[in-house]
């Protein structure tokens, strides 16, 4: 194999890298019941005139699996962080006790649970896209290596290289999803 194909194939295999990474970035944001401080991850605050995201201006704890606490730096933030709970959208009722805000994560409902699942398989589809794009960027710059004057024979095997590569990252995501397929519909 030539050093233009072996990289080729190493960008691809990179990229792929990529989709998975990102797609389970993604899953944790996508509550399975148990409160986590990463669900609060999406939340911006203002502070001072910008958008800040709210771990930068707070604490965030969870105390127990039906509690997040988030205990500002800063006093005069406590109802900006408390709006913004309410802003962001997340089913979540913050409670100011005048030092902190508490969040009861109430436990999911089955539509919920569902609907969370249909989250995560849009999720892991994205990453799919993500790893048919790569496959596709690669076999493209094979067939240009080609048309340079790499071999027939070289540029069939790099192909064939990049297709196993796709059907392992394609396996790789189907089974994060159904672990957090599991995970989210366990009660």
């Amino acid at each position: 194999m030539t050093e233009e194909i072996n990289f080729i194939i190493d960008t691809a295999k990179e990229s792929m890298e990529h989709s998975i990474a990102h797609l389970e970035k993604e899953f944790l944001n996508i509550r399975a019941g148990k409160a986590t401080p990463q669900m609060l991850g999406g939340v911006f605050v203002e502070y001072y005139g910008s958008m800040t995201p709210l771990s930068q201006v707070a604490n965030i704890n969870t105390p127990d699996a039906r509690t997040i606490t988030v205990t500002p730096w800063e006093k005069s933030m406590l109802q900006p962080i408390e709006k913004a709970i309410q802003v962001a959208n997340l089913g979540f009722n913050p409670m100011n006790n005048g030092e902190n805000i508490i969040i009861s994560v109430p436990p999911l409902t089955e539509e919920r649970r569902r609907d969370l699942v249909k989250q995560a398989k849009a999720e892991a589809e994205d990453a799919k896209i993500g790893v048919r794009n790569a496959r596709k960027d690669a076999n493209t710059d094979i067939k240009k290596e080609e048309k340079n004057g790499t071999s027939e024979d070289i540029c069939k095997t790099a192909e064939e290289q990049v297709q196993k590569l796709t059907d392992s990252y394609i396996k790789k995501i189907d089974e994060i999803l159904t672990v957090k397929e599991a995970e989210i519909m366990k009660v």
